[in-house]
């Protein structure tokens, strides 16, 4: 009897280590450490690094010839009439202004310097009919501006800007002359109280001003088209001299 309890026991034995299975080792997943946040103390300064801007050029001498080489600031264009504004561009050496709609005025502003007695010379060409010219004694009151047309006709005005795109015109003088052509130089002297109108090197007229008193102020320049268009003007330079 016992004999056989001894065997039962041991089979009892023999079945439970079958079932027990050994421990299997847990794979440790390896993780990547998070990065730590910076901390900005509120009373830590930031410092900022300012955008450098583009050096101011520097101005023309007060007599000057402007061949436009280059694009200059010194340059304000602006519209006196018209439909369009005409659209100007510093290429191939010249200050080149095309002007799409009929009659329709532009003039350019050198705004470096103010004058009251000075010379100013000008070579133009035109591609149409046209006009091209100069300004002298610019200022809030008015200026002097003498343009000279594709067929020969000449004109002296007082012009002064009623508002933006818009300015007012009396005539002084009208004229024709033979020495215009469709490349010319170009000449306004103002002195004193005359103007003195020049078309290659001919003077062609001497007008006094007095009523006007227009005193010191900025050189310019003009273009316009008449009844067609498009029109291109190009200006080689613009001398300023006594």
């Amino acid at each position: 009897m016992k004999k056989i309890i001894l065997i039962g026991f041991s089979i009892l034995i023999t079945a439970c280590n079958l079932g027990t299975q050994p421990p299997t080792a847990e794979s440790i997943a390896t993780q990547t450490p998070q990065p730590t946040p910076t901390v900005v103390s509120a009373t830590e300064t930031l410092v900022f690094t300012p955008t450098s801007l583009p050096p101011t050029p520097e101005p023309p001498p007060y007599y000057f010839t402007d061949e436009f080489t280059s694009d200059s600031t010194y340059w304000k264009f602006s519209q006196t009439g018209g439909l369009s504004l005409p659209t100007t561009s510093f290429v191939n050496d010249m200050l080149q202004i095309n002007i799409s709609s009929a009659d329709t005025w532009l003039i350019g502003i050198h705004t470096a310097n103010t004058y009251k007695d000075v010379f100013i010379k000008a070579k133009t060409n035109i591609t149409s009919t046209g006009a091209f010219g100069l300004i002298c004694r610019y200022n809030e009151n008015g200026w002097y501006e003498f343009n000279v047309y594709s067929d020969g006709t000449y004109n002296l005005l007082y012009g002064k800007q009623l508002t933006e795109g818009v300015a007012k015109y009396i005539p002084l003088s009208t004229e024709f002359s033979g020495h215009v052509a469709p490349s010319s130089e170009i000449g306004l002297q103002c002195q004193d109280d005359f103007l003195l109108l020049y078309v290659n090197n001919n003077l062609l007229r001497r007008i006094d001003v007095t009523n006007y008193g227009l005193g010191e102020g900025n050189i310019g320049i003009t273009a316009s088209s008449v009844t067609e268009s498009p029109v291109e003007i190009n200006f080689e330079w613009v001398q300023v001299s006594e």
